[in-house]
């Protein structure tokens, strides 16, 4: 019965995470933030007076969407998504969100400024060699994603004030031992059984199908005969690779775009540095006595330099790297900067920080470089032309928007004028076909102007349709075929076939029950087969249908039996002898079982915790999701 539970439990923990873990970027839900006023037209909800703004809905969307085109890739189609249920289900979980954060407000839950300095030391490629906080790396992170450090570590804040609260909720649940192992003992139960089968073969023979047999199944079953509307259409697409072929750069702009855009093509210096750290927690003479020595062995021996740092180094770190401490990128520390006065190969005099005395090398350094003109200007030229065919694009679209529609009766003058190649296409639909996937004509925009009834009536071409970014469509039907049935003689011998399996499966059930029938008479045996031991997790060679109404059965009083209807194969009549529970049990089973058991539990709490909140908090919804049509941007 943990089926589901066992193959489903990161989809639990997804639902748990969108119900009660806040993203910063998932509505701005901290309520502090949130200003307290009336409502407008553009609150759709309230959560204890605080708006939940359509901008806010919308942008929820927008995020859900990109996080799941970067999930599901080529897979990803935006119409699944484009559903009532979708939209409404983002609204419930902003109302969800500011619900919990509202609650946390109000009963003043924070964390301390230690904890929030622990998570930061904890993210990983933030501390320097040295050991000391990169906070230029964390600014620069922080940028990167439009965020600075106040709205960071709020986030981080409202983050971990979340999860100790989702925490205290989810272990407040448990399930009982006792009845965790009433409900384990059934999961593993055994029982004892014989199987009687009729397969549907041995009926078969007998059936006889009439035609007027086939002809009621052919009346009753008209949609699987249907042969749906199509179209044989004409078409052409202006878009970006439309257009690049007339999109052209010469010698002397290439040239031009070398010069203005040098940097583009120079490699910075890049510089490998190692170093040998002499510690000065025992006093800086003493330190710096040793240094020294040091420092005189290195330039004895500075092809050993390496060697020496693994031995000698307290820099725990690098040294295990042989002092290495990898390719400068911002010089900050003493050490880095007096790097930058080295030649490769060069050893530094001593260098004094706040951790000792250093001695530092440029294992590697490579000068900066400017790539010759001839080894990039394949890619300018490219870069160029697409420049070019971006501006030649938007030119070209309002030309061909007015070709298509003037000469509306063909498309061999727009695709003459803008050179483009008129495509056909047969076995066209009104709705698109997943099998052929971003073809241009399998947009749903593009097919509503296809068949629309000036395009179908009279044959005209369809408006200049945008069907991708830099993409438009113009078509026309040049054959169409209205929905039709297929004629009964054409599958008349399916038809048969199907209506003898089911005639045969008929007689296989009436059967079965006239033995089933008998068999709790008698209360006998005869004519079942061998006894084999089943569970709800062990077939032994039973049908699974036929597994899951034996386990279901009443076993109060054995013999039992009963009858299963086994989809497209017959029937079987079942005899239970013994119900047992194995002789051992299987601990880890058990355990993960339990575990299973206080999930569902948690997660039941934790939806009824949100469920109260909600009340609490006098949820408002100001406009349903329904009647909200998208902002004009």
């Amino acid at each position: 019965m943990f089926d589901f539970v066992r193959t489903h439990q990161k989809l639990m923990q997804i639902i748990l995470a969108l119900l009660i873990v806040p993203s910063f970027v998932l509505g701005g839900a901290i309520v502090g933030g949130v200003k307290l006023f009336g409502e407008d037209a553009n609150t759709i909800a309230k959560v204890a007076d605080y708006p939940l703004t359509q901008q806010e809905w919308e942008n929820a969307q927008r995020r859900q969407l990109d996080q799941a085109r970067q999930q599901m890739g080529k897979n990803f189609d935006q119409k699944a998504f484009d559903t009532p249920e979708f939209k409404q289900n983002i609204l419930d979980q902003l109302i969800a969100q500011r619900a919990v954060n509202v609650e946390i407000r109000s009963a003043h839950l924070t964390v301390s400024d230690d904890k929030i300095r622990q998570q930061l030391w904890a993210i990983p490629g933030l501390t320097k060699p040295d050991g000391t906080f990169d906070t230029e790396r964390y600014r620069q992170i922080l940028d990167s994603q439009g965020m600075n450090v106040n709205m960071h570590q709020s986030q981080m804040r409202n983050d971990m004030v979340l999860g100790q609260v989702a925490a205290g909720v989810e272990l407040s649940a448990f399930v009982p031992r006792t009845v965790a192992k009433a409900i384990s003992d059934f999961g593993s139960q055994e029982r004892e059984v014989q199987e009687m089968a009729l397969p549907v073969s041995q009926f078969l023979p007998n059936v006889k199908v009439t035609d007027d047999m086939v002809k009621a199944f052919y009346d009753k079953n008209a949609k699987l005969f249907e042969i749906p509307e199509s179209a044989k259409i004409e078409y052409v697409v202006l878009n970006a690779d439309a257009v690049a072929s007339q999109a052209t750069a010469s010698d002397e702009e290439v040239a031009s775009y070398y010069k203005s855009n040098d940097k583009r093509f120079t490699t910075e210096e890049t510089r490998r540095v190692s170093h040998i750290l002499i510690s000065a927690e025992g006093g800086k003479p003493a330190a710096k006595a040793k240094a020294e020595a040091v420092l005189a062995e290195v330039r004895k021996n500075p092809a050993d330099f390496a060697k020496i740092a693994s031995a000698k180094s307290d820099d725990a770190g690098s040294a295990a790297q042989g002092g290495d401490l990898g390719v400068l990128v911002k010089p900050s520390s003493p050490a880095e900067i007096a790097a930058l006065k080295l030649k490769q190969g060069e050893i530094s005099d001593l260098v004094e920080s706040d951790f000792g005395y250093h001695i530092v090398t440029v294992t590697e350094l490579k000068p900066t470089h400017l790539k010759p003109l001839d080894e990039v200007k394949d890619d300018i030229a490219a870069e160029i032309k697409k420049q070019k065919a971006a501006k030649l694009y938007s030119e070209l679209s309002e030309q061909f928007t007015d070709a298509v529609y003037s000469q509306y009766e063909s498309l061999k003058p727009a695709a003459d004028k803008l050179k483009l190649k008129i495509e056909t296409m047969d076995g066209v639909s009104r709705q698109p076909n997943p099998i052929l996937g971003a073809a241009p004509f399998n947009n749903a925009k593009f097919l509503t102007a296809l068949f629309s009834d000036d395009s179908l009536k009279n044959k005209r071409n369809t408006e200049a349709v945008e069907v991708a970014p830099q993409t438009l469509v113009s078509g026309r039907v040049v054959e169409f075929k209205p929905a039709s049935k297929k004629p009964l003689a054409e599958v008349e011998a399916a038809i048969k076939q199907q209506v003898t399996l089911e005639e045969a499966v008929k007689a296989a059930k009436k059967a079965g029950e006239e033995k089933l029938a008998a068999a709790k008479k008698t209360g006998d045996a005869a004519g079942f087969g061998e006894v084999k031991t089943i569970s709800r997790s062990k077939a032994d060679g039973i049908n699974p249908a036929a597994v899951a109404a034996v386990m279901k059965a009443d076993a109060s009083k054995l013999p039992a039996y009963v009858g299963v209807e086994i989809p497209g194969q017959g029937y079987g009549v079942y005899r239970i002898g013994k119900v047992s529970q194995p002789a051992e049990q299987d601990a880890a089973r058990r355990e993960q079982e339990n575990v299973q058991m206080n999930q569902i539990i948690s997660q039941q709490e934790m939806s009824g915790y949100i469920a109260a909140l909600k009340q609490k908090a006098k949820v408002k919804i100001v406009r349903p999701v329904a009647t909200i049509k998208p902002q004009v941007e």
